[in-house]
């Protein structure tokens, strides 16, 4: 396999890999001629199979390497090896601002310091004519040195090439940093979006968290369509007013409202910081507690910090922007169809349910004789939402009507608005919801219900049957490409670690690359080696691999196992019909 640590790509060394996401892995290397380690990053292996692709990564590559400024990370050099091509860049020892983030409250000085780095960075490059298209705290690096860097500068850019092979996570940027027009998969981009993705990186340092976030990237993206920027004071008091105006104006939906340049952004902004009188006073602004952002793992936070530290990060993936836009396409048009909530809303069913403003008003419908192409089980659902539209019961069966009837966006739609009808309480709700999802082996809904319904028995401990339930719906969930638009994979790790593992590995399998799916499955055995679903899927990637009598021993054993669950050993039957 290409890029194998200890082995020698062009000029450079592998020494080790230092991290791994949807689009390209990263690896330290050294360069013996000029005795200096660089950063190669190996693009994703998807990109090969478009046979343009190389032509054009080679005119991108070249624009972004005449980028010379002392708060860019330089690219030193670019080719290919066995066909995968990479970049070479300055390695930076230190660490990245989403690493800082959680470490606690940013001083004044250093929120200075973002603004004037990253804004400076970000304007020369616009004044060259490059977007950087994927600004976030991840792609913001503090070396040792006290410098900050921005990185990964048109590596979106270049991914465009192949964005026919590649997931949209990968392409278009983190769902919470993304702008609307990226959100809704237009071409024209210009420095605006770069704009708004900076404000929501500002946003994020002076009000303690970014202004959307969900459970699924598909909520995310459609607030930063649709749902007005929360303000910055309603979430932290201690937010100046001058400094909110300028948040507003960044974060406008439409393009046109925000600041002309980001040179127009970074001088408001530090107008208004001292405006306020807060330059040089680091607890004028608080940031929120990382532990008010997500759920406590039930897993055993030192043992998961200690395989966090050591493995590559993995970045979520999802399937392409054109599905997703096409996607909000249909939303837009189910505004006006029978099955359409006023305003068009996709509701967040994975998300928090204290975030979701429920709209409980349907409009009516006329009489099914008068709707001739609708199916009377689907007109009937609707008649009972109309005459009870605060009953999750109600919303569920026009859901599961809709379902049968293979309309999968508005089911999912009318399970969101279901599920928040319901309550985060609600055990016989969602426990009725996963059994009719799980019947019609529907596993990514099923998989996010289960996930709303483990955190209701965390005090006295989850049931076996609903953590198998959990299980199942999650590991047969990963094999579909579209699972991550609906169930974030963190979401996962909050209620079990190791079957997070167990999920992008076998995600990866299906979607992406076996040695990474590889790579997850040694995370899961170094936490939980005794967990049935790491021979299962060991037994999958065997499968994948060409390793036949490997694979069918392992699931002969998993098939007459009593101690495995019901849905394991069935499985494992299955699976062993398919060997020859």
């Amino acid at each position: 396999m290409s890029f194998k640590v200890g082995e020698t790509v062009g000029p450079y060394r592998i020494i080790e890999q230092l991290g791994q996401g949807g689009m390209a892995t990263v690896y330290k290397a050294y360069h013996a001629s000029l005795d200096r380690y660089v950063a190669v990053k190996a693009l994703h292996q998807a990109f090969n199979e478009d046979s343009t692709f190389t032509t054009r990564f080679q005119r991108e590559a070249r624009v972004v390497a005449k980028l010379e400024h002392p708060n860019i990370v330089p690219v030193y050099d670019y080719s290919e090896h066995e066909k995968r091509p990479y970049l070479v860049m300055k390695f930076i020892e230190g660490d990245t601002l989403k690493a800082r983030f959680q470490r606690g409250v940013l001083s004044s000085q250093e929120i200075e310091q973002v603004v004037s780095s990253v804004g400076s960075a970000l304007g020369y490059a616009h004044q060259q004519g490059v977007l950087h298209r994927d600004i976030k705290p991840s792609n913001v690096l503090l070396s040792t040195e006290g410098i900050m860097y921005l990185a990964d500068f048109g590596l979106a850019r270049m991914a465009q090439a192949g964005e026919s092979t590649l997931s949209s996570d990968s392409i278009m940027g983190t769902p919470q940093y993304i702008s609307p027009e990226q959100a809704m998969g237009k071409k024209d981009l210009d420095s605006g979006t770069d704009i708004y993705s900076f404000g929501v990186m500002l946003y994020e340092m002076v009000v303690g968290q970014v202004p959307f976030s969900a459970d699924t990237p598909f909520s995310i993206i459609h607030d930063h369509i649709y749902t007005p920027l929360p303000l910055p004071m309603d979430i932290n008091p201690k937010v100046p007013e001058p400094v909110q105006k300028v948040l507003l104006k960044a974060l406008a939906k439409d393009r046109a409202d925000r600041y002309e340049t980001v040179e127009d952004l970074v001088r408001a902004f530090k107008a208004a910081w001292t405006e306020a009188g807060v330059p040089m006073q680091g607890t004028a602004i608080t940031m929120r507690p990382a532990s008010l952002k997500r759920d406590t793992k039930i897993q055993d936070k030192a043992t998961a910090e200690r395989i966090e530290a050591s493995q590559p990060v993995v970045k979520k993936r999802s399937s392409s922007w054109v599905w997703i836009s096409i996607s909000l396409m249909i939303i837009v048009c189910l505004g006006l169809s029978l099955f359409a909530y006023r305003n068009g809303l996709v509701r967040r069913f994975f998300a928090q349910p204290t975030t979701v403003v429920i709209n409980t008003t349907v409009p009516n419908l006329p009489p099914a004789s008068v709707m001739p192409n609708v199916p009377p089980e689907i007109a009937a659902a609707q008649e009972a939402v109309n005459q009870n539209p605060g009953d999750p019961n109600a919303h569920l069966a026009l859901s599961l009507a809709l379902w049968d009837d293979g309309q999968t966006m508005p089911a999912i739609q009318a399970l969101t608005q279901a599920a928040n009808l319901a309550g985060p309480a609600n055990r016989e709700f969602f426990l009725n919801a996963a059994q009719e999802y799980k019947k019609r082996e529907a596993w990514v809904p099923t998989a996010g219900i289960y996930l709303r319904l483990a955190p209701m028995y965390r005090d006295e401990g989850v049931p076996k049957d609903i953590e198998e339930g959990l299980n199942e719906s999650v590991y047969k969930a990963s094999e579909n490409k579209d699972m991550p638009l609906f169930v974030f994979f963190d979401r996962v790790d909050a209620i079990s670690l190791p079957l997070g593992y167990i999920a992008r590995g076998r995600y990866a399998l299906y979607n992406g690359d076996i040695n990474e799916a590889k790579l997850q499955l040694t995370n899961v055995e170094k936490i939980k080696p005794d967990m049935y679903e790491v021979p299962l899927l060991k037994a999958e990637i065997e499968m994948k691999n060409g390793s036949l009598r490997i694979a069918k021993d392992i699931l002969t054993a998993l098939s007459s196992d009593l101690g495995a669950a019901t849905w394991i050993r069935n499985f494992a039957s299955e699976l062993l019909k398919t060997i020859p």
